[in-house]
């Protein structure tokens, strides 16, 4: 029974070499298996948006980031989407520091009532 089993596994092994060395000699021999191009590759083209954007409020809220939701695509979500809410995130995140750091400039006045000196 192991002799058998043992033989399968040879003959497999050497029928996987042999395939192998008979496409790299056709390869070597032949030159390439592709042919290029005749006119240059221009790039990816845009994808047609076929479904309704996905848009945030100009000030969103963390209710209106938790309700987004993205189309399915071929491999994941569609990258258009989430490149839209993305790029929407990292304006409102660079407002909100932009008004930090004028806040931050501003004098402070306490009114604590503590005049202690």
């Amino acid at each position: 029974m192991y002799v058998l089993l043992v033989l399968a596994i040879l003959l497999l092994g050497a029928a996987v070499l042999m395939g192998v060395g008979t496409r790299r000699a056709r390869l070597q021999g032949g030159g390439s298996r592709y042919e290029s191009p005749r006119t240059p590759i221009q790039g990816l083209v845009e994808p047609v948006a076929s479904l309704p954007p996905v848009l945030l409020p100009l000030e969103p809220k963390p209710a209106d980031i938790e309700a987004v939701g993205f189309s399915l695509a071929l491999r994941g979500y569609r990258c258009d989407q989430v490149d839209e809410v993305l790029d929407a995130l990292s304006a409102e995140i660079d407002r909100l520091h932009q008004v930090i750091a004028q806040r931050g400039k501003e004098r402070v006045i306490s009114n604590t009532g503590d005049y202690s000196e």
